[in-house]
């Protein structure tokens, strides 16, 4: 079965669950996945009951999609998004994101956790344009015509209109959002300092692995995206040790002020 006629597939079967024309997807990264226990009227799945669908092996990541009503939008959330790093190819880990679009979702909100290399713990960060270090690309391959253009130009991957929104409800909230460039790697390994370092020589305010395939598809398809990175700990060489359970415990605190800033702009954007 071809990509296309697998996204198809599924999108007949979601449609099918009741999951009819999103205006929004979700993609919710580590710790962050809470906030689709708020969908009102939800229609829950888990991965394992979707065709074509991966799999989440990530603590943090619930492993189901959330369709329904969030601040007046119909939605469709991921409660744990999939890795390159777990395995899964590049046509898995941005398969909800198409399947996204074949539904009809207009935007995507993408949040991850990721390593500050200019922002400390606790930041919310609005990604104003990212950097691939992946060495990857998910469009390799058979250019899918009924989604975009063989050669899609990233100039506004980060739709600019979207942030200023965010920025706005911020501002309105008392929150401080930050905004800087997000560079993506695949993981499973924290960077080195030495990597870091040269990371922020290039630029780059934080550091994570996920999130590019993703708004890789999505600005390939035309969706516009907001992506808000939560900063969950200092990259390597501004601290003396990384590990994931921190990583969860910061998203753990923030996760209140966070879910309602997502509510927030997802009511007007």
């Amino acid at each position: 079965m071809s990509l296309l006629e697998k996204i198809n597939e599924t999108k007949v079967f979601l449609e099918e669950k009741g999951m009819l024309k999103p205006e929004f997807g979700l993609i919710l990264g580590s710790g962050l996945g809470e906030l689709a226990d708020e969908i009102d009227n939800a229609i829950v799945l888990d991965y394992a009951a979707i065709p074509n669908w991966g799999q989440s092996t990530v603590v943090g990541h619930a492993g189901k999609l959330v369709y329904g009503d969030l601040a007046g939008r119909k939605v469709l959330a991921l409660q744990g998004r999939f890795h390159f790093y777990e395995g899964n190819p590049m046509n898995t880990v941005t398969f909800p994101a198409r399947v996204m679009k074949a539904l009809g979702c207009q935007g995507v909100i993408v949040t991850n956790a990721a390593g500050g290399i200019g922002y400390g713990p606790g930041t919310l960060m609005a990604i104003s344009d990212h950097i691939n270090m992946t060495g990857q690309n998910p469009l390799i391959g058979e250019n899918l015509e009924e989604f975009g253009p063989r050669f899609p130009d990233m100039s506004d991957a980060y739709t600019a209109a979207y942030r200023e929104k965010a920025h706005a409800v911020a501002d309105k909230m008392g929150i401080k959002l930050e905004e800087g460039v997000y560079l993506g790697v695949t993981g499973p390994t924290y960077e080195t300092p030495a990597e870091i370092r040269a990371f922020k020589t290039m630029g780059a305010h934080a550091v994570g692995m996920s999130t590019v395939p993703e708004v890789i598809v999505a600005a390939h398809s035309g969706m516009k995206v907001l992506g808000i990175s939560a900063i969950t700990n200092f990259a390597a060489g501004f601290q003396s040790e990384l590990n994931h359970e921190e990583v969860v415990e910061v998203t753990q605190q923030i996760k209140g002020n966070f879910k309602e800033f997502i509510k927030q702009t997802l009511e007007v954007l």
